[in-house]
Parts: C-alpha cells; structure tokens; sequence
C-alpha cells in the first residue's frame, strides 16, 4: 500500500516572509502542511517536487527572506475535522495574557491546560492562541509548563524572538520564579537541591522522572515564604529547566508538593483537599528577562489564581 497522500491540495506558491528566515525547508514544510506524513515529506524533498526559487533543494537548506518556495500538491488534514476549542476558553486565554508587545506574549496559563496538542489532546495553549489570531502566524511557544501548573508561559510572535528567548534559556539568563505549597515544614529557610534527572515511561505510556547518577544536572534553589502548621509555602527558582523538576526535587526532600498526585503523598494530598484544594498548588510566579538591545529588564508577574489564594487564607486562619 502506498503511503503517499491522495493528492488534492493545488500547486501552491509562498513566498518566505521576514520572520521565517534562517528555518530549514523541511521544518517549515513540516509547520505549514498540517497532517501530512513526515515521511512523505522528505520524500517530495528527494524527488525534487518542492523548489526554491525554481531550483531543487536539500533538507537541510535554510530559507532567506524572498525565496520562492514551490509546493507540489498533497493532502492537507480537514481543519473541519479537528475540534477546535470553544468561545468561552478563547475568551478566558485572551484574558488571561499579562503582557504583550510586538516582540512576545506572556499569559498566565491556566491550570489543566496543555501548552500544546497530542497525547489524545486535540489542541492546548498555542493552537488556541493561533485559532485567537489567525493573521499573526508565527507564534510559537517560547518554553513549556506541566498541564497542572498554571502562571507564566511565554509565546514569541516572531521568529527572530524565539530564536534570542531560546539562546536566553540556553544561557540560564530568564529568571523563573515558581511558588509551591509543600507538605510538612523546613528547619531552614533555603535549601539547594542539585540532583540528576532522567525521564522515564512506565508500562501504560505514563511518563515519570527519576533521580538518577546518570541523569541530566537539575538544580532548584528554595525558600520558604511562609510556614502553615502542617505545610509551608515556598519559592522555587529554576537554575535548570528539566522535566517536573520542582515536583521530583520538592519530593525528594520529604516535603511533596500538595496536590501533586505523580510524586505526591496519598495522606497529605486527601487532607489538603478537605480544605479545598483541587489541583496541584504549582504556579509560575515570576518572570526576569533582557531581550537583546533592551535597556531594562523585562520582569513581568502572574497572579496566583483564587482557588489557591483562597486556600491560603483558610491555612492562615487555622494558625490563629
């Protein structure tokens, strides 16, 4: 059986714009044509049948601003067919952005939101973000955040964004400040945890990570911001940005962070729902950047969402 698509899609002309430059053919043939086999791809890359500027290409040629890319004709996947999210979620994302300029957006993502599809999810963050803005087409996220952890997510608007926001984080120069309600308390105030991550996948495709000697360098610095009588509210600063890092970390002291039904504790986790908490108390707090040819700093902070600042104030109560 031939894996090539019915071909119902016309011959199509782009021509590449400012913000698109710099790309490799074969990742922006990837983004543009939605449902097509990567495969399949690469397989009209190798006959010749997308060109450049009429000339014939390899993968890994990077486009330049004006190039003329020829596409030949495949099958694109139904936009009718995919759910696509409803007006209300649109609304509440929209909303939910905290700072914005012609450069990047920064929203406060909400809790049990995927920053994007796959996994048996149709769509997350940044499908709704393009379904919003239709005419801006390079949105692209800028970092990821765990589905239950709500506050900072930064999205580029340009190309030329992404590309100096990803050298940023490559550096360890974005400052992320995340706040965490732990079970149980601290004898001191700060504590360091630099301990070695590797993901893993256990049998049912769930994902899980481990502390391991072979693992990839993971360190979060902590603080605690306030003491309950039976759990403590911390910062938790990323000098990494590994997978679940602040929840396998925050674990591996004894103190889990409530709500977390992955790494959490059964007990801790029953008692905190009894006052009120649904979900894991995980939030990105704050965000500390310099973009280049900026004079300042651009520090940009997300609100704690009421469930969890409702659930603060009746902890506070019961220290009274």
């Amino acid at each position: 059986m031939s894996e090539s698509p019915a071909k119902n899609r016309k011959v199509s002309h782009e021509t590449i714009e400012p913000g698109f430059e710099d790309q490799r053919i074969d990742n922006y043939l990837l983004k543009i044509l939605k449902g097509v086999p990567k495969s399949y791809i690469y397989r009209i890359l190798r006959k010749g049948e997308v060109r450049v500027n009429k000339g014939r290409i390899k993968a890994d040629y990077r486009l330049k601003i004006g190039d003329e890319v020829r596409i030949p004709p495949v099958r694109m996947a139904d936009p009718t067919a995919a759910p696509t999210p409803g007006k209300n979620l649109l609304e509440k994302l929209e909303n939910a952005v905290i700072f914005e300029d012609n450069r990047l957006l920064i929203m406060n993502k909400p809790s049990g939101m995927a920053v994007h599809g796959g996994s048996g999810l149709s769509y997350g963050v940044i499908e709704a973000l393009r379904a919003i803005r239709p005419d801006e087409r390079q949105l692209e996220l800028v970092h990821r955040l765990d589905r239950d952890t709500s506050g900072c997510l930064i999205i580029a608007k340009k190309r030329s964004a992404l590309r100096s926001l990803h050298e940023l984080l490559r550096e360890n120069r974005v400052d992320k400040r995340y706040l965490a309600l732990v079970a149980g308390n601290w004898n001191q105030n700060q504590v360091e945890v630099n301990q070695p991550l590797k993901k893993n996948t256990l049998q049912g495709g769930e994902r899980v990570v481990r502390i391991t000697e072979d693992g990839k360098p993971a360190i979060t610095r902590f603080r605690v911001i306030e003491r309950f009588r039976q759990a403590s509210l911390v910062e938790a600063r990323l000098l990494t940005g590994r997978t679940h890092q602040i929840r396998v970390h925050a674990a591996y002291l004894g103190t889990p962070i409530l709500g977390d039904e992955k790494y959490g504790d059964t007990d801790s986790n029953k008692s905190i729902r009894q006052k009120g908490l649904k979900r894991l108390f995980l939030h990105a707090a704050s965000l500390r950047l310099r973009l280049p040819d900026d004079e300042k700093d651009l520090f940009v902070e997300a609100p704690l969402d009421a469930d969890l600042q409702q659930l603060l104030d009746v902890l506070r109560n019961e220290t009274i």
